[in-house]
């Protein structure tokens, strides 16, 4: 989409034209994110093209675990007291914070950058997989935690990775499925709902 409104200065047109790019970014929120960066301080406005250019010029990827970083390895896959032994595997570096905020798991991660989804022409070979494998001939680990997103690709992707992690002898564990807490029955969908019963637990 090009906005090429007569009224607009040339800056102000390509700034909204840029945000607009982002997801989940309309037209009418580029507009108020170009306006507002217009009516900042000119230090504050360099010091958020400043973090954007450090993104792209000091950000890399992990060496082992493929999540974003700044040092290689990064912090997490150099902390000692982590539990190597076990890996969760999620789709993107969102997912990594979003285990991490539970408090619940305490080994490490391999991050996949997406799914596999011929429909989108992405298949294995376009994911992290590879790196994975070669963690996992290293020896040492014990338990992979699948953890891709409950969707079909999702689904497609984690069974892919075990049916490769199976021969190594890797004991592979799926994140649990089922109901929302203070979730009603009678707006579970249906495959939420089976999950939930098929996982049920003995009290």
């Amino acid at each position: 989409m090009v906005f090429d409104y007569p009224s607009l200065a040339g800056p102000v047109a390509r700034l909204i034209e840029q945000f607009h790019k982002l997801p989940g970014i309309g037209p009418k929120m580029a507009q108020r994110l170009t306006y507002y960066l217009v009516r900042i301080p000119r230090e504050e406005a360099h010091a958020f093209a400043e973090a954007i250019s450090a993104v792209k010029d000091q950000i890399g990827y992990c060496g082992q675990c493929q999540n974003i970083t700044d040092v290689d390895p990064c912090t997490m896959c150099s902390d000692l007291s982590r539990d190597a032994t076990r890996i969760c595997i999620v789709q993107e570096p969102m997912d990594v914070l979003a285990v991490e905020r539970t408090g619940a798991f305490k080994g490490l991660y391999h991050v996949l950058h997406g799914v596999i989804d011929p429909m989108s022409n992405i298949g294995p070979d376009d994911l992290r997989i590879r790196e994975l494998l070669d963690r996992l001939t290293g020896g040492g680990v014990q338990e992979l935690v699948l953890a891709t997103n409950p969707t079909v690709e999702g689904e497609a992707t984690a069974m892919y990775i075990q049916q490769l992690a199976q021969p190594l002898r890797v004991g592979i564990t799926r994140l649990a499925r089922g109901l929302p807490v203070g979730g009603d029955l009678e707006y579970a969908d249906d495959l939420t709902l089976r999950r939930a019963i098929e996982g049920r637990q003995p009290l």
